[in-house]
Formats: C-alpha cells, structure tokens, sequence
C-alpha cells in the first residue's frame, strides 16, 4: 500500500474521474441500448415530432432496463481504480500472492461474487485477472 500513496495527486486522481465518469454513462439494460439507437439514427427526433416530447419513450426505456438489465459491475473506487492502474503496468506473467488476494477482493466487490484464493495460476490469470483488466480498460476510452 506505501507504493499506492505515492501515486496520490497525480495523474491518476484525474484518469479515475474519467473512468468514472465513463463508466455511469454506460448502458444500464436494453432500453438504454435501444435509445442510444434511436437517437443515433435519426428515429428519436421523427417520433417525437410525430407524437411530441412526451411520446412515452423513457418510460419504455426504464421498463425494457427492469426487464433485461445487463450485468454490470459495481463501479471501482478510487483506491481500487488505483491499484489496478498499478498492477496493470507491471509484468503479468507473475501476479505475488499478496496481489493476488488484493485482486480477488476488489473482485468479489465489484462482481458481487465469493471467490476464494486458488493454487492454479491459469485460473485466476484467465479468471479474476481477465475480468478486472477488462473492467479497468473498458472505461479508459
């Protein structure tokens, strides 16, 4: 952890408000996806030309997000963002046991799961680590 203090104030403080921010704009179900469609295509500005502002297309949003919601992770903390930033940049052939218990927290956090530690290296590499780099890498962006 006295390596993690170091990082403080720099440029990683800014890098995980990004992050964050890109990451509560992501898609909360279908609906979410359906009107980022229609926005984009052109249809949201005819239907509501048509039918008016209130032509009833966030209510069917926030219902089609109730009934098929995707399994989005819990968003990181600043901490979390942090280290994984951190273990990220550094070799991944060897992960020490003590990152390796760091990581299976932050994982089980964030994808609300009960993982425990394990002996098999390719397991957790293909696993915990996999998942967690793709959830840091897919906010950067």
């Amino acid at each position: 952890m006295q390596e993690m203090e170091e990082f403080k104030g720099d440029k990683r403080s800014k890098a995980y408000k990004e992050w964050k921010k890109n990451h509560s704009k992501a898609s909360k179900g279908i609906g979410d996806t359906v009107a980022k469609i229609t926005k984009a295509t052109g249809i949201e500005k005819a239907v509501k030309f048509i039918a008016g502002e209130d032509c009833g297309c966030d209510e069917r949003k926030e219902v089609l997000n109730h009934i098929f919601p995707y399994q989005k992770p819990l968003c990181l903390t600043e901490d979390e963002f942090d280290f994984l930033q951190m273990t990220f940049e550094i070799d991944k052939r060897t992960v020490l046991p003590n990152t390796q218990q760091h990581l299976l927290n932050i994982y089980n956090r964030v994808f609300k799961d009960n993982r425990e530690m394990t002996n098999c290296s390719s397991c957790f590499l293909n696993g915990v680590y996999k998942k967690l780099e793709r959830v840091y890498k897919e906010y950067l962006n």
